[in-house]
């Protein structure tokens, strides 16, 4: 099991989570996915991408304006 970073800073709807589907298949089962963002609709985005491809969203939080998260794979 790994935690991996992914800096999606700047990117703007959709291309968060496109680069969240890109970085999956990188990813292993129990693996972690930790992401930042800044893009305005990327908690909604990224809760709803985690319930279609049944991942875990484990938290999400804001800081400093940004947004903060961890994918569990």
């Amino acid at each position: 099991m790994a935690t991996k970073t992914l800096d999606a800073l700047g990117f703007k709807c959709p291309h968060p989570v496109l680069k969240i589907a890109a970085k999956a298949s990188d990813m292993f089962n129990g693996d972690i996915l930790e992401v930042l963002a800044d893009c305005p609709t990327f908690e909604k985005d990224v809760r709803l991408w985690c319930e279609r491809t049944k991942k875990t969203l484990l938290w999400i939080r804001e800081e400093d304006g940004k947004k903060r998260c961890q994918i569990q794979f």
